[in-house]
C-alpha cells in the first residue's frame, strides 16, 4: 500500500470519489480498496465510528476483536485511546492484553528482545516482567521436576510447567497513578460488586452516578485496589496548551524498533518536544493531527517518560491518603535533595566553565572582570526560565551514546545516555545533572584499549558542553544574547527520522545555531541547514568517501588509494598495496577499519559482494602514524620550519587553506605518515628544486609536474589509454613503477633518505621530513576524540569569533561554493547522472541508516589515486 492510497483512506475517501490514478493502482477493484481500508484501519488502531472502515465492516464488535488480535500478534502497544471500547465493551484491560501477549511469545520460545521498546516498557510497568524475570520464567518452564514412581523411588523426567501458572495474576502493586489522571468506570458486573468492600463500592457508585473523577480526589489506596482488579481504568488527559517535560529516562527497555505507526510517531515527537512548546504548537510544527500528538504525549506520561509542566494539583485539594503515596513522597524527597545542592558551586562548574576555560586557554585579552562574570551567572537562569530564547543545537551520532553506555563511567550516566539515544535529545534543563555525572568521571583514569576511549570522550564532551553553554563569546549577537545561549544535545539519526520539511521547521523554531561533533559516523547523513546556520559538514557528501577523493584530487596529496565499485572481484592485491603491512579499508556507508595486508584480499572480496570498497595504504611496517591540525587557521603564525609540532606549516595544509575556507569554520585535518614518502615532494627534493622547508609553499604546479616526470617518467602517463588487449599486466606495470617507491633510495651524496628520518644533502637536515606526511582526511565540526585538539579548536572558535553573524555569513557563502564543487566532482567521476535514490516505501520510517545510505551516490567507475593524480582504474 503506497502513501497516496493511505492518504485517501485516512481522509475517508469512498471508492466513488477516488482519483482515476489511485483506482488504477488498485487494479480498478473496489474489493481491493476495501481490503486496504480494513488493513490500514487495523494497523493504525483507528476507531470504528468516524472512519471509513465502518462502510467496509458492518460488525463493530468483530472489527475491534480483529484489531486486538492483530495488535497482540504484532506486539503493538495497547490502544489506550480506545479504552472506552476495550475495557467497557470487550473487558480487555491493558493487563489482560499484555498477559496474553507475554504468554504467546513465551509459548513460542521467542527471545525477550522480540518485544519492541515501548511495548516492553509497558509490560514491565504493568506485569513487572523485565529481561531478568522473563529469563527466569522461561527457565522454570523448562526445569525438571522430581516425581515418585510405582516402586516408591524418586524419578526425574522433563515436564514443561504451564506458563500461565508462572505469570502474574494482577498488575504490580507499584504501578504509578498520578493525581491529575481521570478515573473511569470499567466493565463492572453484579458479581464484582459483591466481591468488593464497602469503600470500594462507594467509589464505583460515585464514578457511575456522578461521572469520571480525578484520581487525586479519591482515596489513593482504593483507586489502586480497583485498578488492580480491573474495575476501573485510567485516562491521561492532555490539553492543547499543555507543556511537557521529558526528564532523563528511567525504566526504558532497549530491545528493538519495530516501525509501526504509533512507535514511529512516538520517536518523532520525542526529538521534537520541549517544555516551552505547547502540544498544539508541536502539532502545528510537525504537521500531525492534534489528537495523534495528544495520544503520543499521553503515552509518555502513562509510561513515566514525561510529565506535565507546572500544572500539578494543589496538595490541599488532594485526598489525605495521597500524602503517603509512594510517588508523592519520592517527588518530595527529590525536591528536598535539590534544595540541599550547593548551587554556588554548581553554577561555577556547569554554566561558567566556558568563560573560565576560555580565559585559561587563550593568552589574549579574553579574561572577564567580576562584573561580567556576575551578569553571566544571572542571565542564564532568567533566559532559560522564560523559554523564549533560542538555543545552540549540538549534533552528535550514536557512536557517542555507545561510548557513554558501554564505559561504566558513572552510576547515573547511563540514564542520560539512554535518553540521548532513545529520545534523541538531551535538553538544556537536564544538562546540570548530566554535567554532574560527567564530573564524576575520573580525569586521570588509566584503562586499556577501548575503555580508555570511553573516558576520553566523556571528559571531552563535558568540556565541549561547558564551552558552548551560556558563553557570551560565541553568541551570534552579543547584544541580543548578552549571557550566551543554552544548548540542546540532538542525535542526528533522530532528526533524520523526521521529514525534511518537518526537521527544518523544528530547527528553525528552537535553534539559533547548529554545531556538529567531529568526526561524524559515515553510517549517517549529517543534517544540512542554511537557517539556522550549521558549523559542520555543509552537505552529507562532505562526510563521505567522495570528499576524501575530492581533496586528494584537489591538493595532489594522499596515501595510495583505490575505490572499487560493487561487484568487482580482485584476483590478487594490487601491487601498490603489497609493500604495506596495514591497509585502511572502508566499505560504502561505513566507518573505516585497519586490516592486515595478509588478510586483506579475502576481506575486500567479501565486502565487494554487497558494497563499494575504498582501499588505502596505512602503514608500511605497522599502523601508520597520524597527526591532527586543528582549524580555523586564520592568523596562524607561519614563521619557523616544518616539524611534527608545527604540522600547520606543511605545504599540504597551506594548499588546503588556499582552496577551502578554513577561517570561518572549525574542525581538524588528519595527516598520516605511512612510511612511504610523498612522491611529489620527494621528486622535488631529488631534483634540487627545494633547498629549505620554508620554500615549499611557493612551489608552482608546473615545477611539481616537471620534477615528478624527471624522477619517474612512467608516472607521467596516467591519462594514457589502456592497452588494446585490455590485459591487466599493463596496469600492473604502471602502478608498480609509479607507486611502489622504495623506502631507501640510492641517490648518492646529493640526497640520501636514512630510515631514521634524516635527510642529508640538498640543503635539508630535518628529523621530520615534509615528504613523509600526506593528507588523510579533513573533518568539519568540534572534535570529541582528543582533549588537546578539542581545547585548541574551542579556543580558536572564541578567539576568531566564528559564531558571529558576519563570520556565519561568510561560512554560508563558502559552504555553498564547496558543495557545488564537490557535487560537480562526483558527477565527473560517474557514468550516470548523480540522482539520489528514492527511499524504499516498504521500509519503516525509523530505518534511517538504510534510507540515508541509499541517497548517497554510489561509484560507477573504479578510481585510483596514485599519490599525485586521480584516474580511472580499468581492470578489464
Amino acid at each position: 500500500m503506497n502513501t497516496e492510497v493511505e492518504f485517501h483512506i485516512r481522509n475517508n475517501y469512498p471508492w466513488s470519489k477516488l482519483p482515476a490514478t489511485v483506482k488504477q493502482q488498485l487494479g480498478n477493484s473496489a474489493k481491493e480498496y476495501e481490503k486496504c481500508v480494513f488493513n490500514f484501519s487495523v494497523k493504525n488502531q483507528l476507531r470504528y465510528k468516524g472512519n471509513l472502515v465502518r462502510t467496509v465492516k458492518r460488525d463493530e464488535k468483530k472489527y475491534y476483536e480483529d484489531l486486538i488480535k492483530y495488535s497482540q500478534d504484532h506486539l503493538l502497544l495497547y490502544p489506550y485511546h480506545l479504552s472506552d471500547i476495550m475495557v467497557k465493551g470487550l473487558r480487555i484491560t491493558p493487563f489482560s492484553f499484555y498477559l496474553r501477549m507475554m504468554h504467546d511469545i513465551m509459548a513460542g520460545e521467542k527471545s525477550y528482545d522480540s518485544l519492541p521498546n515501548f511495548t516492553a516498557a509497558d509490560c514491565l510497568r504493568l506485569l513487572g516482567i523485565g529481561r531478568n524475570q522473563y529469563i527466569d520464567i522461561m527457565n522454570q518452564c523448562r526445569s525438571s521436576k522430581p516425581s515418585l514412581n510405582r516402586a516408591g523411588s524418586f524419578h526425574k523426567f522433563f515436564r514443561r510447567r504451564p506458563i500461565k501458572d508462572l505469570l502474574p495474576t494482577k498488575p504490580v502493586e507499584e504501578v504509578i497513578v498520578e493525581p491529575w489522571w481521570i478515573v473511569q468506570a470499567g466493565y463492572v458486573t453484579e458479581d464484582d460488586i459483591k466481591a468488593v468492600s464497602v469503600s470500594e463500592k462507594n467509589v464505583i457508585d460515585k464514578i457511575i452516578d456522578i461521572g469520571p473523577q480525578l484520581a487525586g480526589t479519591c482515596d489513593y489506596y482504593i483507586v489502586h485496589k480497583l485498578y488492580t482488579k480491573g474495575l476501573i481504568y485510567m485516562e491521561v488527559p492532555i490539553e492543547d496548551d499543555d507543556c511537557i517535560i521529558v526528564p532523563p529516562l528511567e525504566g526504558f527497555v532497549m530491545n528493538r524498533v519495530q516501525g509501526d505507526y504509533f512507535e514511529t510517531l512516538l520517536y518523532k515527537i520525542f526529538v521534537s518536544i520541549d517544555e516551552h512548546t505547547t502540544v498544539a504548537e508541536l502539532s502545528n510544527v510537525l504537521q500531525i493531527d492534534l489528537h495523534l500528538v495528544k495520544n503520543a504525549v499521553s503515552m509518555y506520561c502513562r509510561l513515566g517518560f514525561a510529565r506535565r509542566k507546572g500544572q500539578d494539583l494543589d496538595p490541599e485539594a488532594l485526598h489525605p491518603s495521597w500524602q503517603d503515596a509512594p510517588q508523592y513522597n519520592t517527588k518530595k524527597n527529590v525536591q528536598e535533595e535539590l534544595l540541599l545542592i550547593d548551587w554556588s558551586s554548581t553554577s561555577q562548574e556547569t554554566k561558567l566553565p566556558s568563560t573560565e576555560n576560555l580565559a585559561s586557554m587563550t593568552s589574549d585579552n579574553n579574561s572577564l572582570d567580576e562584573a561580567e562574570v556576575t551578569s553571566a551567572t544571572e542571565t542564564p537562569s532568567i533566559t532559560s526560565s522564560s523559554g523564549h530564547s533560542k538555543r545552540i543545537a549540538f549534533l552528535f551520532d550514536s557512536t557517542l551514546t555507545a561510548f557513554l553506555m558501554m564505559g561504566n563511567l558513572s552510576p547515573g550516566l547511563k540514564s542520560h545516555a539512554v535518553t540521548m539515544f532513545e529520545v534523541g535529545k538531551l535538553s538544556d534543563e537536564s544538562l546540570d545533572s548530566f554535567l554532574t555525572e560527567l564530573d564524576r568521571v575520573p580525569l586521570d583514569s588509566v584503562a586499556e584499549g577501548e575503555a580508555q576511549r570511553y573516558f576520553e570522550h566523556a571528559v571531552t564532551l563535558k568540556n565541549t558542553i561547558t564551552f558552548l553553554r551560556y558563553n557570551k563569546s560565541i553568541s551570534p549577537d552579543p547584544d541580543q544574547y548578552s549571557g550566551g545561549l543554552g544548548i540542546d544535545l540532538l542525535r542526528c539519526e533522530s532528526l533524520l527520522g523526521l521529514e525534511p520539511a518537518t526537521c527544518s521547521r523544528v530547527l528553525q523554531k528552537n535553534y539559533e545555531l547548529l554545531v556538529s561533533m567531529a568526526p561524524l559516523s559515515h553510517e549517517i547523513r549529517p543534517v544540512s541547514s542554511c537557517i539556522p546556520q550549521h558549523i559542520g559538514p555543509a552537505i552529507p557528501e562532505v562526510n563521505s568517501v567522495w570528499f576524501k577523493l575530492y581533496l586528494y584530487n584537489l591538493i595532489g596529496s594522499g596515501p595510495p588509494t583505490l575505490l572499487l565499485v560493487k561487484g568487482t572481484r580482485l584476483r590478487y592485491l594490487p601491487p601498490m598495496f603489497q609493500d604495506f603491512d596495514r591497509l585502511l579499508i572502508t566499505t560504502w556507508g561505513h566507518d573505516p577499519g585497519i586490516v592486515a595486508t595478509s588478510n586483506a584480499l579475502l576481506t575486500i572480496n567479501d565486502a565487494l559482494a554487497h558494497s563499494a570498497v575504498l582501499i588505502q595504504g596505512h602503514g608500511l611496517f605497522t599502523d601508520g602514524q597520524t597527526a591532527c591540525v586543528p582549524f580555523p587557521l586564520y592568523g596562524m603564525e607561519e614563521r619557523g620550519k616544518f616539524s611534527r609540532d608545527n604540522m600547520h606549516l606543511h605545504s599540504t595544509v597551506k594548499k588546503l587553506a588556499q582552496h577551502l575556507d578554513l577561517q570561518h569554520s572549525c574542525g581538524y585535518i588528519t595527516m598520516i605518515k605511512t612510511g612511504k614518502a610523498d612522491p611529489r615532494l620527494l621528486a622535488l627534493q631529488n631534483n634540487s628544486f627545494v633547498r629549505s622547508s620554508e620554500g615549499l609553499a611557493d612551489i608552482k604546479e608546473d615545477d611539481v609536474e616537471e620534477a615528478v616526470v624527471e624522477s619517474n617518467p612512467v608516472v607521467a602517463m596516467p591519462d594514457a589509454p589502456p592497452s588494446a588487449s585490455g590485459d591487466s599486466c599493463s596496469i600492473k606495470t604502471i602502478t608498480k613503477h609509479s607507486l611502489s617507491l622504495p623506502v631507501t633510495s640510492p641517490m648518492g651524496d646529493s640526497g640520501v633518505y636514512h630510515g631514521g628520518g634524516t635527510f642529508r644533502g640538498g640543503g635539508i637536515i630535518n628529523r621530520e621530513m615534509e615528504a613523509d606526511w600526506v593528507l588523510l582526511n579533513l573533518y568539519f565540526g568540534v572534535p570529541l576524540f582528543d582533549d588537546a585538539v578539542n581545547k585548541e579548536v574551542c579556543t580558536r572558535i572564541a578567539k576568531h569569533e566564528l559564531c558571529r553573524r558576519e563570520s556565519l555569513g561568510n561560512l554560508l557563502h563558502s559552504s555553498r561554493k564547496l558543495s557545488l564543487q564537490l557535487l560537480h566532482f562526483i558527477a565527473e567521476q560517474q557514468d550516470q547522472p548523480v540522482v539520489p535514490d528514492l527511499p524504499n516505501a516498504d521500509l519503516p520510517l525509523s530505518s534511517n541508516s538504510q534510507n540515508n545510505s541509499l541517497s548517497l551516490p554510489h561509484p560507477t567507475n573504479n578510481l585510483l589515486f596514485d599519490g599525485i593524480k586521480l584516474m580511472r582504474w580499468d581492470t578489464r
